[in-house]
């Protein structure tokens, strides 16, 4: 049987949430979203890469913080989904239940995007003052952490000061959301460097089990995360991206944003489902091979 039947408990752009009591069945799909539409096609192997590259962090920085991931293996899951078993193989993950904090943990360790932005406009990243004559793509001297709201689907999430995130959640938990974002950063950014990766910037999502803050949702993916490739990077300029960058371009060259987003051609869609593969082969250091095929 192919993709789900089963209605998800809940849906969001690109993952589909299903209720199994004590645990979440989250399954990553191949839909792709862009300037915040939902587009007509799906990139080939998308969100099996976002789960098993989550899974790979999750794994990796246990150590550093606790997680919500339980297991990648479809024997593991409910037997209501065996019938899925080979849709849901490599893209859908069980995890325990969290409560999920309302911040979406932001940590910038190069110039770039909206950063870049304000930076030129009055020398401040996120209200954070840094020193002169950075340009597109600079690292930056320390990373930094730029907490935002969690928007609802449609809206943009809004940048918020340390100050209003210790009002949100507490001094307690903003304080462990600040150290451990930065800590995670820093300890992916070392490793990445080592497989050839800058990753420019990342956004990390907390919750709360038992009291105790775990890193939930997904983890330093193509799509939470800017990853750059380190040959050929060089500060001053726009550099390509192991993410939908290529998708954006292209829309940006071809549509006006104005009603339902077009289809994209076909060079586009394999291009970018390239790049996501490679960004896995990159971190993990294996071949990507479709785990229904293993």
């Amino acid at each position: 049987m192919g993709a789900m039947e089963k209605r998800p408990d809940s849906s969001g752009k690109v993952r589909d949430i299903y209720d199994c009591g004590d645990t979440l069945l989250m399954v990553a799909s191949d839909r792709v979203s862009a300037f915040d539409f939902i587009l007509p096609d799906e990139i080939p192997s998308k969100g099996e890469v976002l789960t098993r590259v989550s899974a790979f962090w999750f794994d990796k920085f246990k150590d550093i913080v606790p997680n919500h991931m339980v297991s990648l293996q479809v024997e593991d899951f409910p037997e209501e989904y065996a019938p899925y078993a080979d849709y849901l193989a490599g893209r859908a993950m069980l995890v325990k239940k969290a409560q999920p904090l309302p911040i979406e943990c932001i940590v910038r360790g190069y110039l770039t995007g909206s950063g870049k932005k304000t930076y030129d406009e009055d020398g401040t990243v996120c209200g954070i003052s840094l020193p002169e004559g950075l340009t597109e793509a600079s690292k930056l001297p320390e990373p930094l952490f730029t907490p935002s709201t969690k928007a609802a689907i449609g809206d943009h999430d809004e940048n918020i000061s340390y100050e209003r995130c210790v009002e949100i959640v507490g001094e307690d938990i903003a304080s462990q959301l600040r150290d451990l974002s930065l800590k995670l950063y820093k300890a992916a950014a070392d490793y990445a460097a080592t497989q050839g990766i800058i990753i420019a910037d990342t956004k990390f999502e907390f919750g709360l089990i038992d009291g105790e803050v775990v890193l939930i949702d997904e983890a330093l993916t193509p799509d939470s995360s800017r990853f750059w490739p380190q040959e050929g990077y060089q500060e001053g300029q726009v550099q390509p991206s192991y993410d939908k960058q290529f998708v954006r371009d292209w829309l940006k060259a071809n549509w006006d944003m104005q009603g339902e987003p077009p289809h994209l051609p076909a060079q586009i869609i394999e291009g970018t489902s390239k790049r996501y593969k490679e960004a896995f082969e990159k971190i993990t250091g294996d071949a990507f091979v479709p785990m229904k095929e293993q």
